[in-house]
């Protein structure tokens, strides 16, 4: 692919190669790690609290000039193996990360720092095995058999959760004039997820081994203290003064032992097991998987692979639309209702279909606000990594990495307003010619996830699920107000 390309050309009697083929100058990398463990601190504390992101990202291409530098990515020391990355961000140099023969992606999926393995049973998920490993090759064909028998469930199941949601914001808008609509969201499609895939609802009482209604605390307990060192702390800004030096010590500076959630993790366990027999039987029949080791991969990428994206994805689908006029909305809402209408008066994968301005809306919230932010690779060999603008050398074995949000305002490639949420950007001929670009699945949204790439196995159902979730709320409505994480009016169609 095209990120690690050019080979590098010098005139008679140079030292050393000035620039490549493609005429552009090499540079040295700028940036730098600082101080052993001082400098990682630094970074760290730059990232999460003086800077911010993405401003600690922008605020470094703007000072070196150049959209590849040098730097520590989180955590790292004292707590967390050190973490020099190469940064990459721009669309060009990115390429080199979805190069498989260029990078490898064993146990690099949030850089150098791995959770425990406990919290996995005592085994590696797919998401941290290498395209040359052979598991990595058998547990990916065994998610993609899983997803593939979920087909029939998922639009049923869908329609199903968010119509209960929907009635619950409407109660909850004349009781109170507003409504915190992500909790009751996040609740719901954790509970489709889980039955699109088990066909079982993990809240039913009648359920064995069920995880009642605080499944999406249970779950949460087993997955938030793996990731906690790679998180923003939700702190109100008035408090960051006060709060902040106990945060980073407790949630970046060092693990959580998994002795704290062995209890939720071990009921979540037990769930999996006890309803996962069709598909356990299957990846020890048809793959030749351990048992145990499929129903750990399996509780991950449910849980975590599909509905974390799910419950960071969604509710910026519903911000984003209602920052919209009201005239396009009720454009939208004539889309969905026309194709539903022509469905038989419900959404189908051949209604999606044919909703252009629905599919471009859905693609520019992934462009902006991708699921998953940032991608790493570790090089192979020695590599010219190219950006718009130079060449840069990296040595076999060094840390590539990149963050999709500012990759996804690449101003060589997103000419028009960049930084503008534009749902209507990938409509028409010259729109479709930018959906390569939209990468949040560690892959080109025009590409396919296979058993020998890195691209989310679950990249086509996440894409789903979201077009899904558009196609209901405008099906019923024509306009969404929403004010900060507050959901303030929902309008139904005025001619409907």
């Amino acid at each position: 692919m095209g990120g690690a390309q050019g080979r590098p050309s010098k005139a008679e009697g140079d030292a050393g190669p000035s620039t490549t083929a493609n005429g552009l100058p090499i540079r040295e990398i700028p940036g730098g790690y600082g101080i052993p463990v001082l400098g990682a601190v630094g970074d760290r504390l730059a990232y999460f609290w003086t800077e911010g992101i993405p401003n600690f990202y922008e605020n470094r291409r703007k000072k070196f000039n150049s959209t590849v530098y040098r730097m520590n990515m989180i955590p790292g020391p004292p707590g967390f193996p050190k973490n020099p990355v190469v940064m990459l961000l721009d669309q060009k140099s990115h390429k080199v990360l979805l190069d498989n023969d260029k990078v490898e992606k064993r146990d690099c999926i949030t850089g150098t720092f791995v959770p425990d393995l406990q919290y996995f049973g005592g085994y590696r998920p797919t998401v941290y095995l290498d395209t040359s490993e052979e598991k990595h090759t058998l547990l990916k064909g065994f998610l993609f058999e899983v997803l593939k028998a979920s087909r029939p469930r998922i639009f049923p199941e869908f329609r199903k959760s968010v119509s209960e949601v929907f009635d619950s914001w409407e109660a909850g808008l004349k009781k109170e004039g507003k409504i915190k609509f992500k909790d009751e969201l996040a609740i719901a499609t954790l509970r489709f997820n889980i039955k699109a895939v088990l066909n079982v609802d993990p809240a039913d009482p009648t359920v064995e081994a069920n995880l009642g209604k605080g499944v999406k605390s249970t779950v949460m307990t087993w997955l938030a203290p793996m990731f906690m060192p790679i998180a923003p702390a939700p702190i109100p800004r008035l408090l960051k003064p006060v709060l902040a030096p106990v945060a980073e010590l407790v949630m970046h500076t060092f693990p959580v032992p998994f002795i704290l959630v062995k209890p939720k993790y071990e009921q979540v366990v037990k769930f999996f097991r006890a309803n996962s027999k069709e598909q356990l039987d299957l990846a020890e029949t048809q793959f030749g998987l351990n048992r145990d080791e499929a129903l750990q991969n399996l509780m991950f990428a449910t849980c975590f692979n599909s509905w974390g994206g799910i419950q960071i994805l969604f509710p910026n689908i519903i911000k984003r639309l209602a920052s919209t006029s009201p005239d396009f909305q009720r454009e939208l809402s004539e889309e969905v209702r026309k194709a539903a209408g022509e469905s038989g008066g419900s959404i189908t994968p051949a209604s999606l279909s044919s909703m252009p301005l629905l599919q471009s809306a859905v693609y520019e919230v992934l462009r902006m606000d991708p699921p998953v932010p940032s991608q790493f690779g570790r090089a192979r060999e020695d590599l010219i990594v190219e950006s718009h603008d130079a060449a840069f050398q990296v040595k076999k074995g060094e840390m590539l990495a990149c963050y999709l949000p500012v990759i996804g305002r690449d101003p060589k490639v997103f000419t028009s307003d960049p930084q503008d949420y534009n749902p209507k950007r990938f409509v028409g001929e010259e729109g479709q010619k930018l959906v390569q670009y939209v990468l949040w699945s560690n892959g080109p949204q025009t590409g396919s996830p296979t058993t020998t790439n890195k691209q989310c196995a679950g990249k086509d159902f996440l894409t789903t699920v979201a077009q899904l979730l558009v196609a209901e709320v405008y099906s019923r409505y024509e306009r969404v107000q929403v004010n900060g994480d507050n959901l303030v009016a929902l309008s139904p169609p005025s001619n409907a």
